[in-house]
């Protein structure tokens, strides 16, 4: 191995190097994904005021997207070197080529952080939904009651008031037709 290596010029030498330890470091990132430990980036903590859930967006510049640069930017020359390509296309390629992956790396993460859901519950979309009375319902907005409605893929169980002249009891069927702003349902009789 070390004849081997002591029989490359430099310039192979210095793409052998980055290949290798760009491989090495990106698998062990890798590996610590998969296993659940925690890769910080380059950047460290950062103190940012991100607004609503965006999150941080697209990152181009991070120690992930810089180990895949590196990784493929070191693979690409050797090939291009073993294909006897001269050197200033070599550097050509291998660069546009780590770019690529800097490219790719950077909008998988940044599309699969679109993928999660934040989990907090918008009352808007419980409008127009069919949901059973839990609780009983005052008539004439009288009494607070509850029903189990599903919203948001999750069955939930919300307060509610009706504009109905009888109280509703457990068990009644009823549509939303409005979310009040303080968050309780106003709820319509569909049973009658």
């Amino acid at each position: 191995m070390e004849e081997w290596f002591n029989t490359l010029t430099l310039f192979e030498k210095v793409y052998w190097i980055t290949a290798i330890a760009g491989s090495i470091v990106l698998l062990i990132l890798v590996v610590l994904t998969f296993v659940g430990g925690d890769a910080e980036d380059v950047s460290g903590d950062v103190d940012a005021d991100i607004d609503g859930d965006s999150g941080i967006g697209f990152q181009f510049l991070s120690f992930k997207n810089l180990m895949g640069f590196f990784t493929i930017f070191g693979w690409s020359g050797i090939s291009c070197i073993d294909n006897g390509l001269s050197t200033g296309v070599t550097i050509l390629i291998s660069v546009v080529c780590g770019l690529l992956m800097m490219l790719a790396m950077a909008s998988l993460f940044y599309y699969l952080s679109k993928m999660q859901s934040s989990g907090t519950l918008n009352l808007k979309n419980a409008l127009n939904q069919i949901g059973e009375v839990y609780l009983t319902i005052g008539a004439n907005r009288s009494t607070i009651g509850k029903v189990s409605i599903n919203v948001q893929g999750t069955l939930r169980e919300l307060e509610a008031l009706t504009d109905e002249d009888t109280d509703l009891k457990q068990g009644n069927v009823v549509k939303v037709h409005e979310v009040t702003d303080n968050g309780i349902l106003i709820v319509k009789l569909l049973n009658k």
